[in-house]
């Protein structure tokens, strides 16, 4: 495939953002409130038609293409692969012969790994360039659950909705407040002037990621069956009060007793959050900010060392108001609240002190609310 021609030529062309999500981590896949929103920094995604049975993919950053024979897919042993795979399975599913073959060409802004959802990203624009490539019509919800369902199914990190809602709906200087049990959402003024937000990069992924992610699930989940059987009216762990939590500390492991505050106390910080943001208070957001990371250190365990090294660094300069890892853990992104004012001497200094703590070059980046997926 001669992948310049296919920019030139394409017929579908789809920006597709990444995400991040200010506060409300781990919370999608329990059913609790999360506050996220899409950001200008973009997948795109060109598609043209080939008119045989065979997709033809190629990435700019891999440097690397793979072909799809539609009468065959089957879970590849490259992850990246997975997402084209199995977001044409599920449109395939629902709407069985619509997709034909194509060609397409994928350029990427994000950064991979390092919680701004560059998979939600790749996903969900997928299914929008084939969509509109093919006239298969699907809706928003369609978009959103099938890049979902590939995500679980062939990347096999069983996420909740929270990061395909968010590159779906977003909309630009909005933050979502999204109930990812009941999908009931509205949108909250992202107006933090006279501050920025920052993230900053820590280039480090451990390889627990996954593995642990999956993992806490199913600790958060074994703690709500636990209570269930005693208050079987409850929807989400999310929706248990940390009272009625507190009755079952001695019957529950420590560490699953543990997993089950923390979505209860973030639940509770995340609502907190969306309203001192409609009432203009960032230091009071800010400060939740920081107890999130807290959390998500001591009691969720998601985090490293690294990431740790930079909540502290910012919660000690001047000019920032919050700070927090991001993401699923073990590497990834910190965001950080940062006045104009500071913002550029925040980014030298941290970066100069995390090199010489760790010998790694640290990635900032500054990002703006932007709109959800779209064809340009």
């Amino acid at each position: 495939m001669n992948w310049k021609s296919v920019i030139e030529t394409n017929e579908v062309t789809i920006a597709s953002p990444g995400r991040i999500n200010l506060i409300g981590e781990h919370l999608d896949y329990n059913g609790g409130v999360v506050l996220p929103a899409a950001i200008d920094l973009k997948v795109n995604l060109f598609f043209k038609k080939n008119n045989t049975q065979l997709c033809n993919v190629y990435s700019k950053n891999y440097n690397d293409g793979f072909t799809i024979d539609l009468g065959k897919i089957a879970i590849s042993e490259m992850e990246w692969h997975n997402y084209f795979l199995g977001v044409i399975h599920f449109i395939d599913q629902k709407y069985p012969g619509q997709i034909k073959g194509f060609d397409c060409v994928v350029d990427s802004s994000l950064p991979i790994g390092s919680g701004v959802s560059s998979s939600a990203a790749l996903e969900c624009g997928i299914a929008k360039g084939i969509s509109l490539l093919f006239d298969v019509g699907l809706n928003n919800s369609e978009i959103i659950t099938m890049s979902r369902d590939a995500e679980h199914h062939f990347v096999g990190t069983k996420c909740g909705i929270m990061d395909q809602f968010a590159v779906v709906m977003g909309k630009a200087n909005k933050l979502i407040e999204l109930d990812c049990h009941t999908q009931n959402f509205k949108y909250v003024s992202a107006d933090m002037s006279p501050y920025n937000i920052v993230l900053l990069n820590s280039n480090v992924s451990h390889n627990l990621a996954t593995s642990e992610y999956n993992l806490r699930r199913q600790e958060a989940e074994s703690g709500f069956n636990f209570i269930l059987k005693k208050y079987p009216e409850y929807q989400a762990l999310a929706h248990v009060p940390l009272e009625v939590m507190e009755e079952f500390k001695h019957e529950l492991s420590e560490v699953v007793f543990r997993r089950i505050c923390y979505v209860a106390k973030e639940n509770q910080r995340t609502l907190l959050a969306s309203k001192h943001l409609e009432n203009g208070d960032l230091e009071k957001f800010g400060e939740l900010l920081f107890q999130s990371h807290e959390g998500l250190r001591k009691e969720y365990e998601v985090s490293c060392s690294e990431m740790d090294f930079l909540v502290d660094f910012a919660q000690g300069f001047d000019g920032v108001l919050g700070a927090r890892m991001m993401g699923g853990g073990f590497g990834g992104c910190t965001l950080n609240l940062v006045h104009d004012d500071a913002t550029n001497d925040f980014i030298e200094e941290t970066a100069r002190t995390y090199k010489k703590e760790f010998n790694i070059e640290l990635s900032p980046f500054r990002v703006s609310i932007g709109d959800g997926v779209q064809s340009i």
